[in-house]
């Protein structure tokens, strides 16, 4: 995966429009917590959506006056392996108004139930609008700004992992694509990728 893109007069471009290895449909849908287990546990939340094709755990998000924040991770169905975890203070996606320059860290403990086991650890997300171009996508080209963001998740104090990823954000139609490294990337223009989601039709 190239996430340099390329630069000419018009400004800088990504072209992930093209096919592929593995490509297949992935549907991320914002649905309302009524009725689902966990219902009670996030008061304030607005919505749940799947966070990556590899688990269908669910994130829970919530949009404010001034940013889109993650209040918690969860798995749709409850029982003895559930997943019920909850980020205090909440993590900030993205901030209202959005602008090329804007920076933001949320420092977070995350705690609850892990497939059944209970965890307690903190995550850290450095978060930064660092560039505005045209972004390549199977729906459309878009003009976007791209969101890079760090998160540094700290396991014990002697073991963290840091996951790279690259949001492309267009005006109406939000995340237009995802680009997301390897574990522990040290490259923050990385050129291989675990994931790519781009929007399609």
């Amino acid at each position: 995966v190239s996430t340099v893109g390329s630069t000419d007069a018009r400004g800088r471009h990504w072209d992930y429009a093209p096919a592929l290895p593995g490509d297949h449909d992935f549907d991320v849908a914002t649905e309302p917590l009524t009725g689902r287990w966990f219902v009670d546990r996030y008061p304030g939340a607005g919505y749940v959506a799947r966070l990556t094709d590899a688990s269908d755990l669910l994130g829970v998000f919530r949009i404010t006056a001034s940013a889109l924040e993650l209040m918690g991770v969860v798995s749709p169905s409850d029982g003895i392996g559930r997943t019920e975890l909850t980020y205090a203070p909440p993590v900030r996606v993205l901030t209202f108004p959005l602008e090329q320059g804007d920076r933001w860290t949320t420092d977070t403990r995350v705690t609850g139930l892990s497939e059944g086991l209970v965890a307690s650890f903190t995550e850290t997300y450095e978060s930064e609008v660092d560039a505005r171009g045209s972004v390549g996508t199977p729906y459309a080209p878009f003009d976007a700004l791209r969101v890079r963001v760090t998160l540094t998740r700290q396991l014990t104090p002697f073991v963290s992992h840091v996951t790279r990823q690259f949001l492309f954000v267009a005006e109406c139609f939000g995340t237009v694509a995802t680009v997301v490294s390897e574990q522990d990337e040290t490259e923050i223009e990385f050129t291989r990728a675990a994931e790519i989601r781009r929007l399609g039709f």
